[in-house]
C-alpha cells in the first residue's frame, strides 16, 4: 500500500509539473504571438526567444545580416516583446522621418524604468516629453549652444586639453580620460555652471562609473533583466551594478540640485539647473509637465550623459583613425597651416574654409558609428509601413549601422574615406544617409552642440599635435560594444608641432 501511495504521489506531481509546462509555453506563445502583417523573422524559442541566436559584441551587424535574410524591416524577440528592426537608409527614413509623428514615444524597457523612471529627456514621452525638450532647447540656445558666443567657452576648454596632453611630453599614453574630461566640462558648464579640473578626483570617479555604466548595458545582462525582470531583480550579477552606479551618478547631480537651490537667483541664471528651478515656479501647476526636483535631475542626468559620452567617443576614434592613417592626419594638418596656421585658435568661422577637415570630422562620425542601434521608440499607434503592419505599442530599432554603411549609398562603405564628404572640386558636401544623432522627432537635441565641439577640438588637437602611435606599435581598430560602440583602449604619442 506504501508504495502504490508513493507512486500515486509521484504521478501527482509529476502531471503537476506537466500541467505548468504546458500552460507556460501556451501562456509565452499567446503573448508573443505576432499579430497579422507584421514583420517577419528568426523563429524564437519559448521564453528565451532569439537570445541563443545572438553575439552582444557584434549584434549591430547580426542585425544587418538578418535583414539581408528578412528584409529592410524585421522582427527579432531579444529585449522583452518582440522589436521591429528598421534597416538601411531609405526604410529608416520612411519611418522615423515620414511617419515620425507615430514613433516620437520611447518603450518602457523594465531595466531602464528601474533606473530612470520615465522621467527626464530620454525615457519620458507624450506631453512632458514635448515640454522638457522644448524649454531644454531654448534654455541651450540662450546659453550660446550653435551661436558664435559659445565658442570662448568650448576653445578656453581647447586650451586645457591642448595643455594636459602637452605635459606628456611626447611619450606613449592613453588619452580617453583627458578627452573625456575635456568634452564633458562642455556640457558641465552649460547645465551646473561650472567646469572641473582634469585631476579632480570626484569627477574623475563619476566618469568612470558612467563609462563602465555605458559599457554593461550592451551585456547580456541586461537584455535577461528586460526580458525576466522579475527574475533578475532577485537573482545576481553585473545588471545590479548598472542600476547601482547609475544610481550614484544621480546622487552626485542631486547634490548640485540642492547646491543651486541654496544661492539661486532667478534674475541672472548661471546655467540649465537655475533655469529649470525657475521654470518650475512660473509652471507649478501645470503637473503633467513634470516641472520637479526629480524630473530635473534626470533631464540634467541626460544632457549630462548625451552632452559627454558620444562627442568623447568620436574623439577618441578620431585619434585613433589618425594615426592609423598619417597621410590623412598630414592632409589635415596642410590645410589647417595654410587657413590660419599657428597665429591664432580655430574658429567655427574657419569651417568652411576647411572641407577637408571637415569632410575628415564627418567621416569619422561615419565609420565610428556611436550609436549603432539607436534608441527604442514605439508606435503610438497601429502603422502600415509598405506590407507590413508595426501594432500600437510595438518597440522599434532603428539599424544606423546599415544606414551609415548602406552599400546603395555609400561608394566604399567599410572603409574610412572623407572622399565620402567631398565633391570631384574638393568642396564639402552634405550626404543624406548621414546620420548618426538619428533622425525625426527624437534627433538628438545636442547636435548643434556636437558639431560645434567636434570641429574645434579636433581641428585644435591637429593644429598643436601630430599624433603618433608608440614606436614598434600597428594601431588596431578593434572595439569594445556596450551601449555604445567605442575603441578598445590605445596609447599614441602626442608631438608638438
Amino acid at each position: 500500500m506504501a508504495s502504490i501511495s508513493q507512486l500515486s504521489a509521484w504521478l501527482d506531481i509529476k502531471s503537476a509539473l506537466l500541467f505548468s509546462c504546458v500552460f507556460l509555453l501556451l501562456l509565452d506563445y499567446v503573448r508573443n504571438k505576432a499579430p497579422k502583417n507584421f514583420p517577419p523573422g528568426p523563429r524564437s524559442l519559448p521564453f528565451i526567444g532569439n537570445l541563443h541566436l545572438i553575439e552582444p559584441s557584434r549584434i549591430h551587424f547580426q542585425f544587418t545580416e538578418l535583414a539581408e535574410k528578412y528584409g529592410d524591416i524585421f522582427s527579432i524577440k531579444i529585449f522583452g516583446p518582440r522589436t521591429v528592426v528598421v534597416s538601411g537608409y531609405k526604410q529608416v527614413k520612411e519611418v522615423y522621418v515620414h511617419q515620425g509623428d507615430h514613433f516620437a514615444d520611447r518603450p518602457v524597457l523594465p531595466l531602464f524604468f528601474d533606473i530612470f523612471g520615465v522621467k527626464g529627456l530620454v525615457a519620458s514621452s507624450g506631453y512632458a516629453w514635448r515640454q522638457q525638450r522644448r524649454f531644454a532647447l531654448t534654455t541651450l540656445r540662450n546659453f550660446g549652444v550653435g551661436k558664435k558666443s559659445l565658442e570662448p567657452s568650448i576653445n578656453m576648454e581647447c586650451s586645457y586639453l591642448i595643455e594636459a596632453m602637452s605635459h606628456e611630453q611626447g611619450r606613449p599614453f592613453n588619452p580617453q580620460t583627458l578627452i573625456n574630461n575635456a568634452v564633458s566640462n562642455v556640457i558641465c558648464v552649460l547645465v551646473f555652471g561650472n567646469r572641473f579640473d582634469y585631476t579632480d578626483s570626484e569627477f574623475q570617479g563619476l566618469l568612470k562609473r558612467m563609462n563602465q555604466s555605458i559599457f554593461l548595458e550592451g551585456s547580456i545582462w541586461a537584455q535577461l533583466y528586460n526580458m525576466f525582470p522579475r527574475i533578475m531583480r532577485l537573482v545576481p550579477g553585473p545588471h545590479h551594478t548598472i542600476i547601482r552606479l547609475w544610481g550614484e551618478v544621480a546622487d552626485y547631480v542631486r547634490g548640485k540640485i540642492e547646491d543651486h537651490r541654496k544661492d539661486c537667483d532667478f534674475s541672472n541664471p548661471r546655467d540649465y539647473i537655475d533655469c529649470f528651478l525657475e521654470e518650475m515656479e512660473k509652471r507649478k501647476d501645470d503637473k503633467e509637465a513634470e516641472f520637479n526636483i526629480e524630473n530635473l535631475c534626470f533631464c540634467a542626468l541626460d544632457l549630462f550623459i548625451a552632452g559627454t559620452e558620444t562627442t568623447f567617443t568620436t574623439l577618441y576614434w578620431g585619434l585613433l583613425y589618425m594615426i592609423k592613417y598619417p597621410d590623412i592626419q598630414a592632409k589635415v594638418q596642410a590645410e589647417i597651416d595654410q587657413v590660419f596656421g599657428s597665429s591664432r585658435q580655430p574658429s567655427m568661422m574657419d569651417r568652411d574654409n576647411l572641407p577637408y577637415t571637415n569632410a575628415v570630422i564627418h567621416e569619422i562620425q561615419r565609420i565610428g558609428n556611436i550609436i549603432p542601434l539607436n534608441l527604442a521608440r514605439t508606435a503610438t499607434k497601429d502603422v502600415q509601413i509598405g506590407k507590413y503592419v508595426i501594432p500600437k505599442g510595438a518597440m522599434v530599432l532603428s539599424n544606423l549601422t546599415s544606414v551609415l554603411h548602406d552599400k546603395a549609398e555609400w561608394e566604399t562603405p567599410q572603409c574610412f574615406n572623407p572622399g565620402h564628404f567631398l565633391d570631384n572640386d574638393g568642396n564639402f558636401r552634405r550626404r543624406d544617409a548621414f546620420m548618426p544623432f538619428s533622425a525625426g522627432k527624437r534627433v538628438c537635441l545636442g547636435e548643434q552642440l556636437a558639431h560645434m565641439e567636434l570641429f574645434l577640438f579636433f581641428s585644435s588637437l591637429l593644429q598643436r599635435f601630430t599624433f603618433k602611435p608608440p614606436e614598434g606599435v600597428e594601431p588596431s581598430l578593434e572595439y569594445i560594444l556596450g551601449f555604445t560602440h567605442t575603441p578598445k583602449p590605445y596609447q599614441l604619442c602626442a608631438i608638438p608641432r
